[in-house]
């Protein structure tokens, strides 16, 4: 849960950060340095690595960078709240896509969740009298959630198989390199020197490699589904932080948002399984 509540705040570190420098160039220096943080921390073990956890690494990496990057251009326009509540959308995407890689169906509950997430996503566009509000800010957070679900997928399906520090590094290292070669691809400027983006890139560095770190130390002893669902929290600390900061969204994109929130819950949840029910009869009688 703290892990998310300062997952959430980066949110508005990055929307300030951007007004600064190109969204190419933070998300490289971003994770660069946790990148560089966090080969300090595995040192020791980086002698050991293997083919196989540099094609994790990369894999990995890769996804970072689409979602991270894409979501951080999104920030230029979007303010940090209606950002982090379309970045939810990554929590119901993630079944979606297990169905389409691994035919893994999604059950009744998730589909429940999806089109209350859709609903949600039409609300925060704020329809009116002139139509729906999407931007290229919106289009690109939307699109910015299937790697970040890809990356979760990823993870999952490496986890146990390579050594998690080791791995960790390269996505980082990688991540943070695309992010440095996208910047003449797109004819971004490298910016001027401030103490904002200077000092924000740090310190997301830092929080990327630590919460990377808590994450997977935690989800040791708490359930995928249930540590999704402490997840879906993150827009919430965003939206706080972000209205102290002062945004304001209006009540039916607020709506929108708590619709967004439902629909990734429900679609975490699972329904006892019928084998589990007879035997909890069978305990009480």
């Amino acid at each position: 849960m703290l892990a998310t509540c300062v997952w959430g705040a980066t949110f508005l570190i990055i929307h300030v950060a951007v007004q600064y420098t190109g969204p190419w160039f933070f998300v490289g220096m971003r994770f660069i340095t946790a990148g560089l943080f966090s080969a300090l921390l595995f040192a020791r073990v980086l002698k050991g690595l293997t083919l196989k956890e540099i094609g994790a690494g990369v894999a990995i990496g890769v996804m970072i960078f689409f979602g991270y990057g894409l979501q951080t251009a999104g920030l230029q326009t979007l303010n940090s709240s209606t950002s982090a509540f379309i970045s939810a959308l990554y929590v119901p995407l993630v079944p979606l896509l297990q169905w389409v890689v691994f035919r893994k169906r999604p059950g009744l509950l998730t589909w429940i969740g999806v089109a209350l997430a859709f609903f949600g996503l039409i609300l925060l566009a704020d329809p009116g009298s002139v139509g729906f509000t999407f931007g290229s800010g919106e289009i690109v957070t939307i699109i910015s959630t299937l790697p970040i679900a890809g990356e979760i997928i990823l993870i999952g399906w490496f986890a146990g198989k390579v050594h998690l520090g080791r791995v960790t590094v390269v996505q980082l290292l990688v991540a943070g390199l695309l992010g440095f070669l996208t910047v003449p691809i797109v004819g971004e400027q490298i910016p001027e020197f401030s103490w904002v983006w200077v000092i924000a890139s740090v310190a997301l560095g830092l929080a990327s490699c630590m919460i990377q770190l808590a994450m997977n130390w935690a989800q040791k002893s708490v359930s995928p589904t249930r540590a999704t669902i402490i997840y879906a929290g993150e827009p919430v600390w965003a939206a706080i932080i972000g209205r102290i900061a002062g945004d304001r969204l209006p009540p039916i994109a607020i709506l929108g948002a708590l619709f967004i929130v439902i629909g990734s819950l429900i679609s975490e949840l699972r329904p006892p399984k019928s084998s589990d029910a007879s035997a909890q009869e069978k305990a009480t009688s």
